[in-house]
């Protein structure tokens, strides 16, 4: 099946992988056999950052406003530029209330790494890195020899190996809201980690019970409303959870 979605497609590259929670069996597949790409993984960094601080560190996430912050129901504006001057500032300006409708908001996402941040007194890759895999990057960190796929062009050059989120690339400080790159093992390795380490799996299911299913994020995770319309796929369920990078 994914062989026969692939044709007639156009990428410059395609990883996929497949993974068994319990026996922690692979299969991955790239379109180059040769090549494992290391992808702008763009949104899929919130929950790589939130959701993985959330689920290993839930004494941070008491508060009811970084609940409605880490699942966009703060009343946060969805995004707009920043200033590397006085960002965080800006950030934490906005008032905080709960809304009946859920908005994806970048502003909500980095509002949680700062209310998280101190709240902790520590930096939120700290809390959440020690779950990645080895095959997870910031953006200004990455290896010079692994290959990168081109994700678009800024100021007429091509973006390859800079992170394609303009804030983040702007601000080149660890973010919530985008900022990783990782390879499809990277990611598949980063979730083993964090439900074979951690109570991850059942405080997500005790959540997803608690929270009404007309609410799209549950614990920073997507989830699909529409099970027909969903680009999670046909096949996923109302327990389906996850998150989409704009670049794949």
């Amino acid at each position: 099946l994914l062989f026969e979605m692939m044709l007639g497609q156009h990428f410059d590259s395609c990883s996929v992988g497949v993974f068994d929670l319990k026996t922690q069996k692979k299969i991955i597949y790239h379109q180059d056999p040769e090549i494992s790409p290391v992808y702008d993984l763009a949104s899929l960094t919130k929950p790589l950052t939130l959701s993985f601080t959330a689920l290993s560190h839930p004494e941070y996430f008491s508060e009811d406003k970084l609940k409605w912050t880490l699942c966009h129901r703060a009343g946060l504006v969805s995004g707009g530029r920043l200033s590397k001057d006085n960002w965080r500032d800006q950030i934490l300006s906005y008032p905080l209330s709960f809304q009946e409708q859920d908005l994806y908001s970048d502003y909500s996402a980095l509002r949680t790494m700062l209310e998280v941040e101190n709240k902790s007194g520590k930096n939120l890759y700290d809390l959440c890195s020690p779950l990645w895999s080895k095959e997870i990057f910031h953006w200004t960190q990455l290896p010079e020899d692994c290959f990168i796929p081109v994700t678009g062009i800024r100021k007429g050059q091509w973006i390859h190996g800079d992170v394609h989120d303009d804030n983040a690339f702007v601000l080149k400080d660890k973010l919530s809201h985008a900022g990783l790159f990782g390879s499809v093992e990277g990611v598949i390795e980063s979730l083993i980690n964090l439900f074979d380490k951690t109570d991850a799996l059942d405080l997500l299911l005790k959540e997803m019970k608690q929270t009404d299913p007309q609410r799209r994020f549950v614990l920073g995770f997507d989830r699909p409303q529409d099970l027909e319309q969903t680009l999670a796929g046909k096949g996923c369920s109302t327990k389906t959870i996850g998150h989409l990078g704009f670049t794949g």
